[in-house]
């Protein structure tokens, strides 16, 4: 019965016997690893709770967690009261760790000095709702600073974009980490915006700041192209029309091409 099929059975019984071993020699590692393991509380999700949410006391519980797999990522025990009454920005199910990034805001535990780059600075500047786009700028845009002065040598206004390229670290305090879909309506407005700087640019703001009045224009994320010859706007430039020709004739140029790309085949 068995003739010819030797040779096959005696490789299906080595097979299992190797896997034998091989479970028997990880399961011995895996007991000697945990023999080392030290069990720390942390707080997770007691029951299913949705985002935007805010975190009350019945909803979490106390868990053992070995304690090389808690990160400062994760919410102790005695740090849950900083984040009760706190909205949740992601939905959480039965079991979850309960993390500081799952909140809104994480009050001093985010800080904007995180966000800003090696010697550059982050400087705050007072706008109304016009001078900000309307109020459609927002955290990681770029935008141009623009601002209006008296000239005390010709007598008049003059408008200049002073500054190109900036980017928009918050609006008010709202960052690029905040989930604004759940924010209130009074949260979502701001009277002033943070941006991003070198030092020197920052004394300029600053110093434009308190000569006139500045206003902002709104990038494209992909255009980071400069002005290389930047003029100026006068009430002469606006009353002679000097200027405006010159730039109609060129923007007009660059909606042609806006056209021309939109009305290629398979063009979105």
């Amino acid at each position: 019965m068995f003739k010819g099929k030797t040779p096959l059975l005696i490789a299906g019984a080595l097979g299992v016997l190797a896997a034998l071993i091989a479970w028997k020699t990880i399961d011995r590692k895996e007991k000697k690893i945990r023999e080392g393991w030290t069990l720390v509380p942390v707080v997770v999700a007691n029951r299913d709770v949705v985002e935007g949410t805010s975190l009350q006391w019945e909803m979490v519980a106390q868990y053992q967690m070995p304690e090389q797999f808690v990160t400062p990522s994760v919410v102790k025990p005695p740090q849950l009261e900083k984040v009760i009454g706190q909205k949740l920005m992601v939905p959480l199910q039965r079991g979850d760790l309960i993390l500081w990034s799952h909140f809104r805001s994480e009050g001093t535990f985010e800080r904007l000095s995180n966000t800003v780059r090696k010697k550059m600075r982050a400087v705050t500047m007072d706008f109304n709702g016009s001078a900000v786009v309307g109020g459609f700028v927002r955290p990681n845009d770029h935008v141009d600073i623009l601002g209006t002065f008296s000239d005390p040598k010709e007598n008049q206004l003059v408008t200049v974009t002073l500054m190109q390229n900036i980017i928009v670290l918050a609006c008010g305090q709202v960052t690029g980490n905040t989930n604004v879909a759940i924010l209130d309506k009074s949260e979502k407005n701001y009277a002033n915006i943070t941006v991003l700087m070198l030092p020197e640019e920052a004394e300029i703001a600053v110093l434009a700041s308190q000569m006139g009045n500045l206003y902002l224009t709104l990038r494209n994320p992909e255009d980071i192209s400069d002005l290389e010859e930047r003029g100026r706007a006068t009430l002469t430039t606006l009353l002679t029309g000097e200027r405006v020709r010159a730039l109609q004739e060129r923007r007009n140029q660059l909606v042609k091409v806006i056209r021309l790309n939109t009305g290629k085949p398979g063009a979105e």
